[in-house]
């Protein structure tokens, strides 16, 4: 297999003209026959790694997947994408799940979703040794380590599959790891020298705001009052929050619904369905929800009550715009929150309870740190952002810095002197002289930095401290109780010339609430492209409703943006939008083209201007038969100005018939005149070169096609 192969694909099943990012690397290594390891943000594009090997080699992808209705909605985009897909699990009647298995051993099925406990079943084996497997895609990776925040047990079984099937490479994907969990990852799986692909976990396109925990209802309503019949999930702690919230939004005059464990299956069933059709706005749910939707279009998350982690808020806030398109996050800070997940962690007898308790420390952190939160998120998972993202809430309303390098120098120097074995309270008790018997028994007072930061208090050595964690200055190690480490930055500050800008200590004790959203005044461009957008979503989830599938299925809100943007009125101009492959074209072009056309026509008889509709009405009548002169006369306009349209048209590659206007003989003709002057050219002049026989826009049409020749 080849890169030109595996970039067909992409453009004939999923409407795409190039890869993202790592994607096409990805790729190359599986088609060598190799492991890897891949993590990619939420929306990122980890599917397409395995799904388009699937498609382009011979035999069958098995992906294990943790979710039936994640299982579900792949296969309904795969089918949609023209792309053979089943899944397996106990949704299936025994002869839905023999018709999957005869498919299987016929070779009928490209890409087999299974279950984790699926694939580890003794009943299971012998079919996976008899189908023709390409590829094993191991998808939320994270659940087979013990120290990801998701973990399952089932996964740890998996690693049976490169014992039994050593030829076959394994593809480990997820959005969610740190480096402890990568390593263990590879380790529970047996990879056998896989390549690890760390993609950004930029997503620029999600804004980032922390609130305080008081009046949260009031904030929620400001929050969803300027961003109405949007899509978004509210995640609370408790079961008792999801109905209290949803209620209140009910009464407000929103569609909302709770969902949580405690609700029958059907009633969860209908809200996840709903949910996903479009017909439910807003979804207040415990954590359990979102996993397992693969809904593109999620315009906003809020997070009711603090996360437990920053792997697990960052994968929820990562359910929020995976068409790239903007979305927005709120969450929720209060220190009541900390103490009530403290409490969770240790009186359920969690396994790694002391690594779990550190992470929650972290997310206090994030919550309560005033530095861009972007750089803090991207820093957690070893990724350096140079400059602020301005797409967060400190960001748009920035605290006060200083220089705070010499500070920065010296807690360093003394996490070097210490050997990197210490955290952040005997880092703190070193910088500032302590006595402390512990301390002196190990003799950290003889070490050059000691006592070098007295002139500064223990508590705000823990804020200056916390910045430089958060700004990725020094690490958390938690497989190894915590202590800190250097990283590659802080290598730079100590030796490289550096600078650390810090926050004023006033600013984190005095900062006030940031302003409210403000909301922007739209142009008439931007009014009109909204309107259009909206009238495109509409066909969609009419379209979606008769089809039973759900609207993001038939496109994605990024590539409904693209068509209000552009407004394609072609099959080749409609093929050019992103996530239109061969099979949405012939299924829904003409009728988005139609509803395209139907709103510029009616924009235009309103008399809003708007770039090259007059010249896409003159194309749908000439498209329709129309002569020149019925053009002008039923559009009200000059036959002169109709063929300046189709000449127009013609140079930009529509598809106009020139001899309908010019034929053979004129234009070899004009053409040889043409040809006989120096340029630039003239109408004027080759209009007199031809006698004056031949008229002006059959030579506007010969010049445009000598153009092109």
């Amino acid at each position: 297999m080849t890169v030109a192969s595996a970039k067909q694909a992409l453009k004939k099943y999923f409407g795409y003209d190039q890869f993202r990012s790592m994607q096409e690397s990805i790729i190359q290594r599986i088609y060598q026959g190799k492991d890897a390891l891949v993590l990619m943000p939420t929306g990122g594009g980890k599917s397409i790694c395995y799904q388009i090997p699937a498609v382009t080699m011979e035999g069958v992808c098995v992906v294990v997947s943790p979710l039936i209705s994640l299982m579900k909605d792949q296969v309904e985009g795969l089918r949609e994408n023209g792309v053979e897909a089943a899944f397996l699990n106990s949704s299936l009647t025994s002869s839905e799940q023999q018709s999957v298995e005869d498919d299987l051993y016929n070779g009928n099925i490209k890409l087999l979703y299974v279950s984790p406990e699926k694939i580890v079943s003794q009943s299971f084996f012998p079919l996976l040794q008899q189908a023709n497997i390409n590829l094993f895609a191991i998808d939320e990776a994270h659940c087979i380590s013990s120290w990801g925040h998701d973990f399952r047990p089932e996964y740890k079984k998996l690693k049976f599959l490169k014992q039994q099937f050593p030829k076959v490479p394994i593809v480990a994907l997820t959005a969610t790891a740190d480096k402890i969990t990568r390593r263990d990852i590879v380790r529970q799986l047996g990879l056998q020298e896989p390549k690890v692909f760390l993609d950004s976990f930029d997503r620029p396109n999600i804004s980032l705001m922390v609130r305080p925990g008081q009046k949260k209802f009031e904030q929620i309503i400001d929050f969803l009052r300027v961003r109405p019949n949007q899509a978004g999930i509210i995640y609370c702690l408790s079961r008792k929050n999801t109905e209290e919230v949803a209620s209140k939004l009910r009464k407000s005059g929103f569609k909302a619904s709770a969902y949580h464990a405690g609700l029958p299956d059907k009633d969860r069933s209908k809200v996840q369905e709903d949910f996903i059709k479009d017909e439910l706005e807003i979804v207040c749910a415990t954590i359990a929800f979102g996993m397992g939707i693969d809904k593109s279009n999620v315009r906003w998350i809020i997070h009711y009550n603090l996360p437990k982690n920053l792997e697990g808020y960052y994968q929820e806030i990562g359910r929020a715009g995976r068409d790239g398109v903007k979305a927005d996050t709120m969450l929720f800070y209060s220190f009541r929150d900390v103490m009530v997940l403290r409490d969770i962690i240790q009186n359920n007898n969690s396994e790694n309870e002391a690594v779990q308790l550190s992470k929650l420390e972290r997310m206090q952190q994030y919550a309560e740190s005033l530095i861009c939160r972007r750089k803090i998120l991207l820093n957690y998972f070893s990724e350096n952002l140079e400059n602020d993202c301005g797409n967060c809430d400190v960001c748009k309303n920035p605290p006060q810095y200083f220089n705070g390098t010499v500070i920065a120098q010296k807690a360093l120097s003394a996490v070097v002197r210490l050997q990197e074995r210490v955290g952040v309270r005997m880092l703190i008790d070193v910088l500032r002289g302590s006595r402390r018997q512990e301390l002196l028994q190990l003799q950290y007072d003889k070490i050059k930095t000691y006592g070098i930061g007295g002139d500064i208090s223990a508590f705000d050595w823990q804020h200056l401290i916390s910045q430089l964690i958060n700004l990725g200055f020094l690490e958390i190690a938690y497989d190894q109780r915590n202590v800190l480490k250097l990283t590659p930055a802080s290598k730079e500050v100590l030796f490289e010339g550096r600078k650390v800008n810090l926050v004023k200590l006033a600013d984190i004790k005095q900062r006030q609430e940031a302003e409210k959203a403000k909301v922007k005044t739209k142009t008439v461009r931007e009014r009109v492209r909204d309107e259009l957008f909206e009238a495109l979503r509409e066909l969609r989830r009419s379209l979606a409703t008769k089809q039973g599938i759900p609207p993001y299925l038939v496109f994605s809100d990024a590539s409904l943006e693209e068509m209000a943007a552009k407004r394609p009125l072609t099959e080749f101009d409609f093929s050019m939008i992103s996530g239109v492959g061969e099979k949405k074209l012939k299924q829904y072009g003409a009728e988005f083209m139609k509803a395209i056309l139907d709103f510029v026509s009616k924009k235009a008889d309103e008399g809003v201007k708007m770039k090259g509709v007059t010249q896409l009405q003159t194309y749908q009548m000439y498209k329709r038969g129309f002569s020149a002169e019925q053009i002008a006369m039923e559009r009200d306009i000059s036959e002169q100005t109709v063929y300046d349209h189709l000449v127009q048209l013609y140079a930009k590659d529509k598809d106009i018939d020139i001899k309908r206007f010019v034929s053979t003989k004129e234009l070899k003709l004009i053409i040889g005149v043409i040809r006989s002057i120096t340029p630039p050219f003239k109408l004027r002049e080759i209009y007199e070169a031809l006698n004056e026989e031949i008229p002006y826009h059959k030579i506007r049409f010969a010049l445009a096609y000598f153009y092109k020749s």
